[in-house]
């Protein structure tokens, strides 16, 4: 996936989780922040941010902040995309590279009380897939949630009840970085959210978490990260 016109500039502070205020060539601007977690790891004073041009008319802000650069124990960055609208376009940009032609992929399928991100259809059989965007690290453990998620424990329950009605299940961690050693559930954070992704692991859903290539204006789909349960 790829961004239109990107700008870096410098974090100057967050008012409230929808907008922050950043420096760019000597100009303090109101930007939109396309992740409503917490991220108070990550927009810190001073880091070096990366703005992507508004498409939407009509909207109040010029930019979106897309991404991020953290700067690490070692003294290096690491370059982390915290778009989180952009996800599942990734998500399906992915499955269209590794699935057969002739399997169908649907966008946000409704199953009892809950809507998934995807229903993949090949023949008979029949995949509901959840995808969640990580982009908490810690010392090379990425972890999933940065916040309390009731919607993402609700989501695992019902993958559950899914598998126990045929269908395949899955839930897809999009680490929206590279150069990560492994995902865990983020238990100090979210300890409910933790114990249903392990129940749900032993009814069978597949738990997957795979990295991303990034750049300023570019995330994309790598390869397989080991889940630590």
């Amino acid at each position: 996936m790829k961004y239109p016109h990107i700008l870096s500039g410098r974090f100057i502070s967050r008012p409230n989780r929808f907008i922050a205020i950043v420096e760019s060539d000597g100009i303090e601007m109101t930007v939109h922040v396309k992740n409503t977690g917490r991220c108070r790891e990550l927009l810190v004073p001073g880091a070096t941010v990366y703005l992507s041009e508004g498409q939407r008319p009509g909207r109040k802000t010029a930019y979106d902040l897309i991404a991020v650069e953290k700067r690490l124990q070692n003294g290096s960055t690491l370059l982390i995309n915290m778009d989180s609208q952009i996800v599942n376009d990734c998500a399906e940009e992915w499955l269209q590279s590794i699935l057969p032609s002739d399997c169908q992929i649907r966008r946000e399928f409704t199953y009892r009380n809950s809507r998934f991100d995807f229903l993949l259809v090949s023949g008979s059989r029949k995949t509901l897939l959840e995808i969640k965007g990580v982009t908490l690290e810690e010392s090379g453990v990425v972890r999933f949630p940065d916040a309390p998620t009731k919607r993402g424990v609700k989501h695992l329950h019902e993958l559950i009840r899914a598998s126990g009605d045929g269908y395949v299940t899955s839930i897809l961690f999009v680490i929206q970085m590279k150069g990560v050693s492994s995902f865990s559930p983020n238990d100090k954070t979210d300890p409910e959210f933790g114990q249903a992704l392990r129940e749900a692991a032993e009814a069978g859903v597949k738990i997957l978490a795979m990295d991303c290539q990034v750049t300023p204006d570019s995330i994309l789909i790598d390869c397989p990260v080991p889940v630590v349960l």
